[in-house]
């Protein structure tokens, strides 16, 4: 007879891990399979190895600055290899930690694929066994859009771009979202010529208009070459090399092109149509608030229902339905207010709303916006500045929304995103004692909104 579970999770991530623990912990009977890796898209292939390597590529900024610190580095060399291996390791150790967890838990862990059968019933392409499951959970993430384009399979997705061989002397990188932007900067740091064609005239599409033109300026700056309103048409062999054609006739020499158009969620071929589970028109799982599909006992969280694709996000998502389904504690996740970092150099970390939602949502806001040079480059010959920005409720003096571009701006917005949740006051902000010298001290010192009509920045320094 079939082994007969209490819940069978689909996808080994973080959104199906805590789901699959949380419910072990109120007593059910678990089994999970994944197929590749567990820990998933963020652990294997996403924000952990990109951290990593955005870390490293850094260095190259902090070695421009020591010399205006009294430093002298000579022969500083960059050895990608020997970060790859350090990465690898530190991803097996991260696997590890995901795989010993179950265990400790209780859950059945299976190395193999598995597609949903019918009603109750999941098949293991590994070995063709069927588990019956009173409850199956879908948690199988995103997986990198590639677009008809001609020669795509020439290029590569942020998939493979961690287990280069060697580093490309040059690369095209088509799109313009989280994970464009973020190797863009992290390969021109370790000495990639880096070209972005994005078919927008400004990088980073749904974050702030103030925040997209200080990173696409700084950008720039670093010397990455920004092609906007441009798309690639074809990919081809040239020589040793790629050829990329635009769909304006131009030509592009390169030694790899990255495609980084998206990530769209990952449900082919996992029988969702044999439950008649509901799909929309990017493949996302139709969901509701508590993460129940359109079929009877199927439930599905994470990037799969292509609600918020962020790894906390998944998991709060998962623990919800594993605490409201088998823990008698229901309760869902709040997708509002979600602090979201963009790790490029100089990074980005942003709460709330936009200044354009926030004029679309209120009768009146005020904007106060803070642009400076940071601490760490007023030694050393660097032009790069940080942008601080608030949107206020003129009515209410909520605080709206919190944008930051530049060093340290994602720890910085996880603790004002705190302030956002709670609904605190620009007044409140303003009665909070400033920690001096930094940077997050622009916070609560800014008194004065800026007209809407006044450009990114103001005449604010640290310590002026």
């Amino acid at each position: 007879m079939p082994e007969t579970v209490d819940l069978f999770v689909i996808g080994g991530g973080s959104g199906g891990v805590r789901a699959a623990r949380i419910a072990a912990g109120h007593g059910a009977k678990v089994a999970l399979a994944e197929e590749y890796r567990y820990g998933g898209t963020c652990v294997i292939r996403g924000c952990v190895p990109k951290k990593l390597l955005t870390l490293a590529s850094r260095f190259a900024d902090d070695f421009a600055r020591a010399p205006g610190y009294g430093w002298r580095i000579d022969g500083a060399h960059f050895d990608w290899p020997a970060l790859r291996q350090a990465k690898d390791r530190e991803l097996a150790r991260l696997e590890a930690i995901y795989r010993d967890g179950l265990a400790r838990a209780g859950v059945r862990t299976i190395d193999s694929r598995a597609v949903i059968e019918g009603p109750g019933r999941v098949r293991l392409l590994a070995t063709g066994e069927t588990v019956r499951a009173a409850h199956i959970l879908v948690a199988t993430g995103g997986t990198p859009y590639l677009p008809p384009t001609p020669g795509v399979e020439l290029g590569i997705t942020s998939n493979e771009v961690f287990d280069l061989p060697r580093l490309p002397g040059r690369m095209v990188i088509e799109g313009g979202g989280f994970i464009a932007v973020e190797f863009a900067c992290l390969l021109q740091r370790l000495g990639v010529e880096v070209t972005i064609v994005y078919r927008g005239d400004l990088v980073l599409r749904l974050f702030d208009d103030d925040l997209r033109r200080h990173l696409d300026a700084a950008m720039r700056d670093a010397g990455i070459a920004i092609r906007t309103g441009e798309t690639i048409a074809a990919i081809e062999r040239d020589g040793a090399g790629l050829r990329v054609r635009t769909a304006r006739g131009e030509s592009l020499a390169t030694d790899s092109v990255m495609l980084a158009l998206g990530r769209v969620p990952n449900t082919r071929g996992l029988g969702l149509e044999t439950v008649g589970a509901e799909l929309d028109e990017r493949g996302a799982i139709r969901v509701s608030a508590d993460s129940k599909t359109t079929a009877e006992g199927v439930w599905a969280v994470g990037d799969v229902t292509d609600r918020i694709a962020l790894t906390p996000v998944a998991i709060r998502e998962g623990h919800a339905f594993a605490d409201t389904v088998f823990g008698g504690r229901p309760w869902t996740c709040d997708h509002e207010d979600v602090a979201q970092a963009v790790f490029a150099t100089p990074e980005i970390g942003t709460v709330g709303l936009t200044e354009a939602q926030a004029r679309e949502r209120f009768a009146a806001i005020d904007v106060y916006r803070s642009r400076f040079r940071p601490m760490s480059n007023v030694l050393a010959p660097r032009i790069e500045r940080m942008l601080v920005k608030l949107v206020v409720d003129r009515a209410s003096d909520r605080v709206l929304g919190v944008h930051l571009c530049g060093p340290d701006a994602a720890e910085m917005i996880q603790l004002a995103a705190i302030a956002v949740k709670m609904g605190a006051t620009k007044r409140q902000f303003d009665q909070t004692v400033a920690v001096h010298p930094t940077a997050a001290e622009e916070l609560v010192t800014m008194r004065e909104p800026v007209e809407p009509a006044e450009p990114v920045g103001g005449a604010a320094t640290i310590g002026g």
